[in-house]
């Protein structure tokens, strides 16, 4: 920091650090922390399936300095541009989408891990079923805490019964 020759001006002001930012400066971090996340998780992919940084490029259909600069966080893409990699990659969009934090996590099932790790559905066939799939596991949760059903069943059976008896002794 440099002395102020005149004493009439304001001092200048140490450079901000981390701890002292505003909450301006914490929106930004977290931005470039969400998108070196994602941009490292989608490099890990690719080198996982061994496939080169242009091969990618080309299988996506992005730029090859735009994908660079995705994985080295520089850029945060767009869902649409997720989903494009994520073909490129024959992964599940979703996957990206939730490590980008545009989508929440479901809870994990070996029947959601299964759909998704399937290569012979397109990536609209396999949010149907996940849809389909969470439909039929909220209705079954919801019988689950429902245990006063099974017992109104059981008194609307007793008194049909009873009915049943009465008509047949007046008759």
């Amino acid at each position: 920091m440099s002395t102020n020759p005149d004493p009439s001006l304001p001092a200048e002001k140490p450079e901000t650090t981390g701890h002292d930012a505003g909450p301006g400066d914490l929106a930004a971090r977290v931005v470039n922390s969400a998108a070196q996340d994602i941009g490292s998780f989608i490099r890990s992919q690719r080198e996982a399936a061994q496939v080169s940084l242009r091969q990618l490029s080309q299988l996506a259909g992005v730029s090859n300095p735009y994908l660079s600069q995705i994985e080295r966080g520089l850029r945060k893409p767009s869902a649409e541009v997720l989903a494009q990699i994520a073909k490129g990659l024959r992964m599940s969009a979703e996957v990206l989408y939730v490590r980008a934090g545009i989508l929440e996590q479901r809870p994990q099932s070996a029947a959601r891990d299964a759909l998704l790790a399937d290569t012979v559905i397109t990536e609209r066939q396999k949010q149907v079923l996940l849809d389909i799939y969470d439909s039929f596991c909220r209705e079954n949760e919801a019988v689950r805490n429902e245990p006063a059903l099974g017992d109104r069943a059981d008194r609307q059976h007793d008194a049909d019964s009873r009915q049943d008896t009465n008509f047949d002794e007046e008759n």
